[in-house]
């Protein structure tokens, strides 16, 4: 079983950037498909961005395309979000996610396993 620490929100302005850490222990970090999924005040958690085993595969949600990055450091056990372009809409409480690899990055929250805490993200126009 893996446990799952997420880090760095915080409170910005629309168009700042912001880097989001998970960090992953208790199990093998490199025998999990990681994800990122969002829950916006008063909506569903919905999907941001999953990565393969390995980091070759990298999947967005439409709505972060283009501004959101995911990236995973095995050797650290460690996941990152960077977020760019940051909008008031990107406000919500973060998750870092993960379940076993089986060679498809989940796409929706509904496949995860393990969770972390959360961590929030305000954005202000």
């Amino acid at each position: 079983q893996v446990h799952l620490v997420e880090s760095g929100g915080g409170s910005v302005q629309a168009g700042d950037s912001l880097i989001l850490s998970c960090a992953a222990s208790g199990s093998p970090f490199s025998n999990y498909g990681m994800g990122w999924c969002r829950q916006p005040p008063g909506k569903e958690r919905e999907f941001v961005a999953g990565v393969s085993s390995r980091g070759g595969t990298l999947r967005y949600s439409d709505s972060v395309k283009g501004r959101f990055t995911i990236s995973r450091d095995n050797a650290k056990n460690t996941m990152y979000l960077h977020m760019n372009s940051l909008k008031p809409e990107d406000t919500a409480v973060y998750y870092c996610a993960a379940r076993v690899w089986d060679g498809v990055v989940a796409e929706t929250p509904a496949r995860y396993v393990y969770w972390g805490q959360g961590t929030l993200v305000t954005v202000s126009s």
